[in-house]
């Protein structure tokens, strides 16, 4: 295992940071709790995560200026100021769209990310005073500060590809679910009542069965958010939603009601096939079935551990 790799396994098993990170990330809940703001901060419009995509323009600006510094001579000065300037406004959005993300961690991945956090405050930070020493005539205190700051953006930026391709935080979680390409039986259609839901599995991809109005319908049962069980979530007009973060579903295309959610959840189509609900993905193209989730029935049942998890997004 590298160097960089063990320090951070260190972090991950750093349970000193929780006194921290617990508060802060309950603080955090709160801000973004508003459906609005949850779902521009989400993604959701988006089709994927904010952070990453508002990253590379903090990054980018930043390590160019960076580089202006280092190479571009006394002509490039009002550009490479022009850069950092630019850095310091995205690092806001920047920011809050990472803080709305973290709030959804726990354990490991929350002590990585709060480190992540600090380190970025610390590199808008010495960027913020390289900027002011610019402006005052102080070139070289201004490169130092920028030379400073890029360091520690450095490192920030390998905690972040961290969380994201070693620990899997904010990706869809149903990418690798693929379901069946023919009709599979599942579940007896006597064993799914009118206002019932079950969880199933097709071709090892667990599946949610929801029967209203004589209508099933289907969805990946895995939360494409973090992971959450869909089927101990609640089911109400015509959406289900996920019982660890909040996010909702319609059945009727997947599409999402509410963050933090970003990826829409995986449809199937459904029949009933001598007394046996099939289910199938829907062919390219194909569109949901007129009618499709404009009713539900009421609230579905949860366990108490659903409800004590549903009451702190709610």
């Amino acid at each position: 295992m590298s160097m960089p790799h063990r320090m951070v396994r260190r972090l991950e098993r750093a349970k000193a940071l929780d006194k921290v990170a617990g508060p802060v990330s309950a603080a955090a809940q709160r801000m973004v709790r508003p459906r609005l703001v949850r779902n521009f901060l989400s993604g959701t419009n988006l089709g994927h995560p904010l952070h990453p995509a508002l990253t590379d323009v903090a990054i980018g600006a930043w390590s160019m200026s960076t580089l202006l510094d280092a190479a571009g001579g006394p002509e490039a000065e009002p550009a490479a100021d022009l850069l950092v300037k630019a850095g310091i406004a995205a690092a806001v959005p920047t920011a809050l769209s990472g803080l709305n993300d973290w709030s959804d961690t726990v354990g490991a991945d929350r002590r990585v990310g709060l480190v992540h956090a600090v380190a970025n405050s610390t590199a808008l930070t010495l960027y913020a005073a390289s900027l002011a020493v610019r402006l005052r005539g102080d070139r070289r205190a201004g490169k130092a500060l920028g030379l400073a700051g890029f360091g520690v953006l450095a490192a920030s930026a390998y905690l972040g590809g961290h969380l994201s391709f070693v620990r899997g935080v904010n990706v869809n979680h149903t990418a690798f679910q693929h379901g069946p390409q023919d009709w599979t039986p599942v579940l007896s259609e006597s064993d799914l009542a009118d206002g019932e839901h079950r969880t199933v599995h097709a071709d090892g991809v667990p599946v949610l069965l929801y029967r209203t109005d004589r209508q099933v319908f289907a969805l990946a049962a895995t939360c494409s958010h973090m992971g959450g069980p869909l089927g101990e979530g609640t089911i109400a007009d015509g959406c289900v939603t996920c019982p660890w973060h909040g996010s909702t579903f319609r059945f009727s295309d997947g599409g999402i009601v509410r963050g933090p959610a970003s990826t829409p959840e995986p449809r199937f189509e459904t029949r009933v096939q001598d007394g046996r609900i099939e289910v199938r993905v829907p062919p390219a193209g194909a569109p949901a079935r007129k009618g499709e989730g404009a009713h539900a029935g009421p609230t579905e049942r949860m366990g108490r551990a659903a409800r004590r998890r549903m009451a702190r997004v709610s």
